[in-house]
């Protein structure tokens, strides 16, 4: 019987590709996966789930907020630093740091509008691909 596996592939559809390249370069510190190439699409290198950004196919000006009812997690090394950085950059934060069952964690909005939570995952429950080195 055929069946889901888990997640795969995360992919954000945005309006402005340039824009949101950097932000997530520049600002959230991912590094662009060079051996992936295909037209409108960004993929990141990532030790989890593959993450991609990619020129949108509908018109998100339609929506309220892009991706409503769906909790985006992504591993982080230190929230702290993270959170300072796009806070001082005037990034939309949509909940400040805190502690919780996932280990520190903040939410923020990428250009776009998709809530992000970035959370620094103290433990192994859920390695995600893989466990940290160190």
């Amino acid at each position: 019987m055929g069946k889901l596996l888990g997640p795969d592939f995360l992919n954000l559809q945005v309006r402005d590709l340039a824009i949101s390249r950097t932000f997530y370069l520049e600002l959230l510190g991912l590094t662009e996966d060079t051996n992936f190439t295909a037209p409108g699409v960004v993929l990141f290198e990532s030790s989890t789930i593959p993450f991609a950004i990619s020129q949108a196919t509908a018109n998100l000006d339609e929506t309220p907020q892009p991706g409503l009812g769906i909790a985006l997690w992504i591993d982080c090394d230190n929230v702290d630093e993270l959170w300072g950085r796009l806070h001082a950059e005037g990034t939309t934060i949509i909940k400040p740091p805190f502690d919780g069952p996932f280990g520190r964690t903040f939410v923020f909005a990428d250009p776009d509008g998709y809530r992000i939570t970035a959370n620094q995952n103290p433990w192994d429950r859920f390695p995600l691909g893989g466990k940290r080195q160190g």
